[in-house]
């Protein structure tokens, strides 16, 4: 972060404080256990743990101040609302960083890796921000915004939404220059009502950006492609359709289940060969190769980058093996039926003719469809010619009636057990699940065993 007093703090949070001359330095957590010198300690009250309880300690480890709603006995702005007045920091930074570039990407599935890859791209331009796993609520933009300092000149943000008007106010914290929007799904249908509210509150993005921005769309998706008419930006359009702008030509996969491609855009074509697993990283690279063009990268040069990209999140299609040469697919992180689909698609690819097992949980958010959504992905599951597919935990009897050959096990730890008796060398076992179910666990197991 920018180095700021707790007095301009106070000044642009509508905060107070009694020791106006304290300077900030350090970067801004909400973890007491990353309080470094010169940090300011946000105290947020959760369910369980008030942060308040450690601002002493934070100080006593070097902290610089504490932004909290009590008076804490050290060096501090007081404010009635701590999330709000994060927010309104992070904005008060982005205005001081006028060289900075602003990307956002949000999308019902594929942000965090999407993300990841456009990271790594924009580090080839300049000193890039862009957050660790998922942070893109209201707690983690605005802390990921506040990782910027004078010399950032790319901030990549992943914006989530739990309802319609969330990511617009997560774009008034950061306004993108330009937007990304990956494709309208099924997560989260229960909370939003339908896809067309889904649409809704993913096209934000696109409203937010300026006339000089861009709005990056996939074209394969008719729910994202009509987004073109809601913003004044310039529109780039991605995908594996012919008349997408950045497209990708003479597609393969190889046994490892990556995909070779030849990447189309407009400023010209160069051979791509991803290190991630699965055909639906096309898209995602796609839609990274479409942002980096609008930012001015050459295609040669948005090739290499994306042919030397790595993973950056946990529990994303994840493919380790083991010793014995069993291998595990832990893209436990999150699940919906979209991301189930292509999770399954990835593991025919990677396991070709060898034995396939799958570890599924209920899937969760999906409102009155949720029943014959989770029939239907069990269904699609046991058609993939698997050895067995597990499901775990409660909830269970949609998937079950979806996939009545299905072994049910209560939780983690069974499934874990039950798995491993019937694994063999070269076996493949996919692990996908909502995160309420902590599927990694399973993932974890099953490696720990074959060590």
């Amino acid at each position: 972060m920018i180095p700021l007093t707790l007095g301009r703090i106070a000044e642009v949070t509508g905060g107070v404080t009694e020791d106006p001359g304290v300077l900030v330095t350090g970067p801004v957590v909400i973890d007491s256990r990353e309080a470094a010198p010169g940090a300011l300690f946000v105290a947020i009250k959760g369910a369980r743990v008030d942060g308040h309880d450690f601002a002493a300690g934070t100080v006593a480890a070097g902290a610089a101040g504490v932004l909290c709603t009590r008076p804490v006995g050290v060096p501090c702005v007081v404010v009635e609302d701590v999330q709000a007045a994060l927010a309104a920091l992070a904005s008060a930074v982005v205005r001081e960083l006028p060289e900075v570039t602003i990307v956002g990407v949000t999308g019902s599935a594929g942000k965090t890796s999407t993300k990841d890859l456009l990271a790594q791209l924009t580090e080839r331009l300049g000193p890039a921000i862009a957050p660790a796993g998922s942070f893109n609520n209201e707690i983690g933009h605005p802390l990921t915004v506040l990782r910027a300092d004078a010399d950032t000149r790319y901030l990549v943000l992943e914006l989530s939404a739990r309802n319609v008007g969330h990511i617009a106010y997560l774009a008034r914290i950061a306004p993108p220059r330009v937007g990304v929007v990956l494709n309208v799904g099924t997560a989260h249908l229960g909370v939003f009502g339908g896809k067309e509210q889904i649409a809704r509150a993913k096209g934000e993005l696109v409203e937010a950006l300026p006339e000089d921005g861009a709005a990056v769309l996939n074209h394969d998706d008719d729910l994202v492609r009509a987004m073109a008419s809601r913003t004044r930006a310039r529109v780039t359009y991605f995908g594996r359709s012919p008349e997408a702008d950045v497209r990708a030509e003479d597609e393969t996969l190889d046994a490892r289940g990556c995909a070779s491609f030849t990447l189309v855009t407009p400023g010209g074509r160069a051979p791509v060969t991803l290190r991630l697993h699965g055909s639906h990283a096309v898209l995602n690279a796609l839609a990274a190769a479409a942002a980096a063009h609008e930012l001015g990268m050459a295609a040669p040069d948005i090739a290499a980058v994306l042919s030397e990209a790595e993973p950056r999140s946990r529990w994303r299609m994840e493919v380790r093996e083991r010793p014995d040469g069993v291998t595990v697919i832990n893209d436990a992180y999150n699940a919906n039926p979209d991301s189930v689909r292509a999770a399954f698609a990835a593991l025919q690819g990677i396991a070709g003719d060898r034995r396939k097992y799958a570890v599924l949980a209920a899937l969760q958010e999906l409102g009155d469809e949720a029943d014959a959504l989770n029939e239907e992905v069990a269904a699609h599951a046991a058609a993939q010619g698997l050895e067995a597919l597990f499901i775990v935990g409660e909830g269970a009897e949609p998937m079950l009636a979806g996939a009545p050959d299905a072994v049910h096990v209560p939780d983690v730890e069974s499934a874990a057990a039950e798995i491993s008796g019937r694994l063999r060398p070269g076996d493949v076992v996919l692990v996908k699940g909502p995160r309420v179910a902590g599927l990694e666990r399973v993932a974890q197991s099953l490696l720990e065993v074959g060590q």
